[in-house]
C-alpha cells in the first residue's frame, strides 16, 4: 500500500511538473514569437499625420511611434485604391494577378478559401488571428443572404475572429458582421441588400433630401442611413444598423477584447480603420480639435485609436513584445462623393506633401504613404529611405516567425525583414506598382504604362480633381531631381522607357516576382 502511495505521488507531482513546463514552453514560445499588429489606415495621404509635415492637424499617438520606431519615407501600399492594397497584403499577390478593384458591397469573397494568406500562415505557426474593422474584400458566394450566415469570409481565409463593416462606410449593408453574423438582427425584420434596384417605400437620398444631413453626389444618394445617403440599397434590419461615430468606440473594444483573450500566446490583429474614408463622421468629441473640419477631426479621431492601441498592448503587457505595423491603404482624396468641407477647410495642408496625385492616381501619391514600424525595445528609433511595398510584409512576417514559403504561397511578396527592423536600408530594387494602369519604380526611376489606345479614364474619377497620372503616352521620371514628376523624360531616354516596358511585362507574364 506504502508503495502505491509513494508511486500515485510521484505520478501526481510528474504531472504537475509536466503542466509546469508546458506552461512555461507556451510562455517562451510566446516571447520567441512576437505579437503581430498591422495598423491600417483608410485613405490616409503621406503628410497627413504631424511627423511627416500635416498642417493644421496634431497627431501625438501616431508621432510617438515615428518618434520611437522606424520611419519610412519611401514606403508603398500596393495599389492606388483600397480592395486591390488589402488583397496584396493580405495574400502578398499582385492585385492585377486576380483581377481585383474596388468591389461592391454586394460582392463575393475575393480570396478564396485555400488561398494563403498572412492570417493562413501566421495560424499555421501558432498564432491567434484576427480582423477588426474595414474588409471591402467580399463576402460570400454571392446572392449572399444577410440573415444567415455570411459565408465564406475572413474565417475561411485564416481568421479566427473577424469583426466587420463589410464593405465600406459608404456602402450598404450598414451593419456589423461578427464571425460571420450580422450583430443584432431582428429575424421579424430581414435586411435585404441591391446594388440595382431601389425597394419600394425605401427613401434615397434623391427622392427624400430632406432626411439627410450632409449633401452628397449622385453615387452616394441612395440608401439612408444614420442621417447619411449610401451607395446601394438596403431595407429591414433596423436594429442592427450602425452609428458612424461610434466606429473608433466599437472597434477599440472588440480590439482590446481579442488582446485580453490571446495575451498568453502569440497574436496577429489585422486593425482595419474606417478612419478617414468617406463619410466622415468623427464622434463629438473630436469634433473641433482640427482646424480643417470633418476630414481634419477624422485625422485626430484615427490618432485617438492609434493611442489607445498602444494603451491595450501596455496594460496586458504584451507591448515590449510586439511589432506594430502603422501604415495606411492607398494614397489622400479631399472629395470623396460628400460635401464635408475638406477642400474648403484644407487651409495651407497639403496631404500628399511633396508628391504628384493621390488616390486612385498613378502619380507618387498614388501609393507612397506615411509608414511605421514600432516594436519597443527591439527597432532601434530612426528613419529609412528604403523603397517598400506592403506586398512584401507576408515574406517579411513569415521570415521573423520561422515560417518557410511554400512554391504557391505569396508569390509576388520579398523577405524584406531585415529594412523592416532596420538593419539595412537596403530595400527593394524594383518595385510594382498598381492603379488604373501599371507603374514600375527603380531606385530613383518610375516608368507609368501609358493607356491602351482603347482604355479610358474612368468617367467617376472626373469629378475627384485629382491628377491620375492616366495618358496614353509612356511616361519616365527621375524623382532624384523631379520628386513632383513634371518632368516627363520618355521622349529623351526611349532606351529606359523599353527597358521599363519590358521589365514590367515580363512581371505580368510571369506567375511570381520571386521566381527572379
Amino acid at each position: 500500500m506504502k508503495h502505491f502511495s509513494v508511486l500515485f505521488l510521484l505520478l501526481i507531482s510528474a504531472m504537475i511538473l509536466g503542466s509546469c513546463n508546458s506552461k512555461t514552453k507556451q510562455k517562451q514560445e510566446a516571447i520567441q514569437k512576437p505579437n503581430i499588429v498591422f495598423i491600417y489606415v483608410d485613405d490616409l495621404g503621406y503628410a497627413d499625420v504631424s511627423a511627416y509635415g500635416a498642417k493644421g492637424v496634431s497627431t501625438p499617438n501616431v508621432d510617438n511611434f515615428v518618434a520611437n520606431g522606424l520611419k519610412f519615407t519611401d514606403a508603398h501600399c500596393s495599389a492606388a485604391t483600397c480592395t486591390p492594397s488589402r488583397f496584396s497584403l493580405l495574400t502578398g499577390t499582385y492585385a492585377f494577378r486576380n483581377k481585383a478593384a474596388i468591389l461592391p458591397g454586394d460582392a463575393p469573397l475575393l480570396i478564396r478559401p485555400g488561398t494563403p494568406t498572412i492570417a493562413s500562415m501566421l495560424k499555421s505557426e501558432g498564432y491567434a488571428t484576427a480582423v477588426v474593422g474595414k474588409w471591402h474584400l467580399g463576402l460570400g458566394d454571392g446572392n449572399v443572404d444577410w440573415n444567415g450566415s455570411v459565408s465564406p469570409g475572413p474565417n475561411a481565409i485564416g481568421f479566427d475572429y473577424s469583426f466587420l463593416i463589410p464593405a465600406t462606410g459608404d456602402r450598404v449593408p450598414c451593419v456589423y458582421l461578427e464571425q460571420d453574423r450580422v450583430v443584432g438582427l431582428d429575424l421579424d425584420d430581414p435586411i435585404q441588400v441591391s446594388y440595382t434596384t431601389p425597394f419600394k417605400g425605401e427613401p434615397t437620398g434623391i427622392t427624400h433630401p430632406e432626411l439627410v444631413r450632409m449633401g452628397a453626389d449622385t453615387q452616394h444618394s441612395q440608401a439612408v442611413v444614420n442621417g447619411i445617403s449610401r451607395i446601394g440599397y438596403m431595407t429591414g434590419g433596423e436594429a442592427a444598423l450602425w452609428t458612424d461615430e461610434e466606429f473608433p468606440f466599437v472597434m477599440n473594444e472588440k480590439s482590446n477584447d481579442f488582446i485580453a483573450q490571446n495575451n498568453d500566446k502569440p497574436f496577429f490583429l489585422y486593425y482595419s480603420f474606417h478612419d478617414i474614408h468617406v463619410p466622415r463622421l468623427p464622434h463629438p468629441k473630436f469634433i473641433g480639435q482640427s482646424e480643417m473640419g470633418p476630414r481634419g477631426d477624422a485625422i485626430v479621431q484615427m490618432d485617438w485609436c492609434v493611442g489607445q492601441i498602444k494603451s491595450m498592448l501596455e496594460k496586458h503587457g504584451v507591448l515590449e513584445n510586439t511589432l506594430i505595423v502603422f501604415t495606411s491603404d492607398n494614397g489622400p482624396v479631399l472629395d470623396d462623393g460628400y460635401t464635408d468641407d475638406a477642400v474648403e477647410k484644407l487651409g495651407d495642408h497639403n496631404p500628399s506633401g511633396p508628391f504628384r496625385g493621390g488616390k486612385y492616381s498613378a502619380f507618387e501619391s498614388g501609393t507612397r504613404v506615411p509608414t511605421v514600424a514600432y516594436w519597443q525595445g527591439t527597432i532601434k528609433p530612426g528613419v529609412s529611405d528604403a523603397l517598400m511595398t506592403q506586398t512584401d510584409l507576408y515574406a517579411s512576417v513569415a521570415a521573423l516567425v520561422g515560417h518557410h514559403l511554400s512554391p504557391n504561397e505569396a508569390p509576388d511578396s520579398m523577405n524584406m525583414l531585415h529594412a523592416w527592423l532596420g538593419h539595412s536600408e537596403q530595400g527593394r530594387e524594383q518595385m510594382l506598382e498598381e492603379s488604373f494602369t501599371l507603374g514600375l519604380r527603380s531606385r530613383n526611376w518610375k516608368y507609368i504604362q501609358p493607356l491602351s489606345p482603347t482604355q479610358e479614364i474612368p468617367g467617376w474619377m472626373v469629378n475627384k480633381n485629382i491628377e491620375t497620372g492616366l495618358m496614353k503616352q509612356p511616361q519616365l521620371y527621375n524623382l532624384k531631381s523631379d520628386l513632383g514628376e513634371q518632368i516627363n523624360l520618355a521622349d529623351q531616354y526611349p532606351e529606359k522607357v523599353e527597358a521599363f516596358s519590358n521589365a514590367l511585362k515580363a512581371i505580368v507574364n510571369r506567375s511570381s516576382e520571386r521566381s527572379e
